[in-house]
């Protein structure tokens, strides 16, 4: 069934239960690789609920609910996140039931062989007294889904980074199965288990999800500006430009002016940027 994007565009979907609890943040944290030293007292907090648990801001990413890309007829094994924006009204608490507002804002055709692209507003509010906790932007690519006869992608604008020297660089090394591991956050696209789904999207094995990495650029300015205080972090938009492999080592690159952290993630090893036009946003 192709993509019918009058349909999508008049799909909203009001007051959806999401829930999540203090081992679901465990285990997100582990996915982005908090903890790989379990002697680190700062990382020690995201992993272990005896520390006065923390919780790691980008994990707002994978509470978004996927009913409106479920329903769309589209190859889910063959979709890839092209951007993931999120702006953090407070910070998220360990454990939570919260209520989701989703609408489709945009849908775009690539063309046949480039597939087709959807882009999601997610809202997230408290369910006990309706405080709104976040807004997340999601931009998909349908890599099987094009030629269905819609507009081609706006033209968007591109962030202006810093025409300097970096100011802070950060190495973090992912595991051979980290993607198995992030997974069972809750993205369980095969595209990053299975290696025959893997080489059937043209892929020479399993590939890291976007959000994975998403978290890992979050874990590095965590770790290198915020000395691991998450309540700092009040927004996080990334575009993604190339898929991880899982084992690689992603190095970030910032630049900080006043409250606002520029960054860029880069596979050094292959010579490719995997996040670009990187903004995070703390809170003043």
């Amino acid at each position: 069934m192709p993509i019918d994007p009058d349909a999508l565009l008049a799909t909203v979907l009001s007051d959806v239960p999401v829930s999540y609890a203090e081992r679901d943040a465990m285990l997100y944290a582990l996915g982005v690789g908090l903890g790989s030293d379990p002697l680190d007292p700062r990382e020690l907090p995201y992993v272990f609920e005896q520390r006065g648990l923390r919780i790691v801001p980008s994990m707002a990413s994978m509470l978004i609910p996927d009913t409106i890309v479920a329903g769309t007829g589209c190859d889910l094994s063959q979709m890839l996140h092209r951007s993931q924006t999120l702006e953090l009204f407070r910070p998220l608490l360990p454990s939570g039931k919260l209520l989701a507002n989703q609408r489709v804002v945009a849908v775009a055709d690539r063309g046949g062989d480039r597939g087709g692209e959807i882009e999601i507003e997610t809202e997230l509010r408290r369910a006990d007294d309706d405080t709104v906790v976040c807004l997340l932007g999601s931009r998909l690519l349908m890599r099987g889904d094009g030629g269905f006869g819609g507009s081609p992608p706006a033209a968007r604008a591109r962030q202006t980074m810093p025409d300097r020297d970096v100011d802070l660089v950060c190495d973090l090394k992912t595991r051979p199965d980290q993607a198995l591991l992030f997974r069972l956050s809750g993205d369980l696209n095969p595209l990053h288990a299975d290696p025959r789904v893997a080489a059937a999207a043209g892929f020479s094995r399993p590939v890291l999800h976007g959000r994975c990495t998403y978290g890992i650029a979050c874990h590095a300015i965590l770790r290198t500006v915020c000395d691991y205080d998450y309540t700092l972090i009040s927004g996080l938009d990334v575009r993604f430009s190339s898929p991880v492999y899982p084992g690689e080592v992603i190095t970030t690159d910032m630049w900080q002016e006043r409250n606002i952290v520029w960054f860029r993630c880069r596979v050094k090893a292959r010579g490719v940027v995997v996040i670009d036009d990187g903004k995070c946003t703390l809170f003043a």
